[in-house]
């Protein structure tokens, strides 16, 4: 259990670093206090421009990543039965820095973009091909990134879930596959991350029922940052 609180703890202190809060700062504005309120990817895209969009991207992508792949060397080493709990607890608690970060008053992001970090410390290329592939035909159809990634969250669970049951997700560092009890785990920490992922987009959610849901959108046109927060956006 003390492994498992570590690995959360360690993603939770990854999950503090706040690009789009930190690269809004750099350039004199709280993004919180603009375009949709919220401290994420699409709304620094939507506020501050595709190269802030992308920045931002990486920047939560990356700090997933990073902390699934030290809980990983800590699993090979030391914990090889727990190798994808261990990944996957990293994962979430940097979801849980991200959406909820104490110097912030616990105003975060929605963790999107730290999931796909979560999606590539899995090292499941099936998973990996799969949720990317519904996320670009879903905003490419749509324009409709929360729906995108609420169906990306619920892929990784379920392909995690399938894949994990049938005993044939593959670890390469230990050449070992992902044993019933670890999928079974992994699945349940995935399951809420998928709950909590819903839960946080529960007024795009409301948006979408009712035809209302902000589309976005890839050209050089851009929102001020000298406007007043939309409150339909959030």
């Amino acid at each position: 259990m003390l492994i498992r609180l570590l690995c959360i703890l360690m993603g939770y202190c990854l999950g503090l670093i706040q690009t789009s809060y930190i690269y809004g700062k750099l350039h004199g504005i709280d993004i919180r206090e603009y375009g949709s309120g919220n401290a994420g990817t699409t709304n620094a895209l939507r506020v501050l421009g595709k190269r802030a969009g992308l920045v931002v991207l990486l920047g939560d992508f990356f700090k997933a990543a990073v902390a699934c792949f030290v809980a990983r060397a800590i699993a090979v080493n030391y914990y090889p039965e727990l190798i994808f709990p261990l990944v996957i607890w990293a994962g979430f608690g940097v979801i849980l820095g991200h959406n909820y970060p104490f110097y912030m008053h616990f105003k975060g992001g929605k963790g999107i973009a730290a999931t796909a970090g979560i999606i590539l410390g899995v090292l499941d290329v099936r998973i990996m091909f799969t949720c990317l592939f519904a996320f670009i035909i879903c905003v490419a159809i749509t324009k409709y990134v929360s729906l995108g990634s609420l169906i990306v969250v619920t892929l990784l669970f379920a392909e995690f879930l399938i894949f994990g049951l049938m005993g044939n997700i593959y670890e390469p560092f230990t050449k070992s596959y992902c044993g019933h009890n670890s999928a079974i785990e992994g699945s349940i920490i995935l399951f809420v991350m998928a709950a909590l992922a819903f839960y946080r987009h529960k007024a795009n959610i409301i948006r979408l029922i009712h035809g209302e849901e902000n589309k976005v959108s890839f050209s050089k046109k851009k929102d001020t940052v000298e406007q007043t927060v939309d409150s339909s956006d959030k």
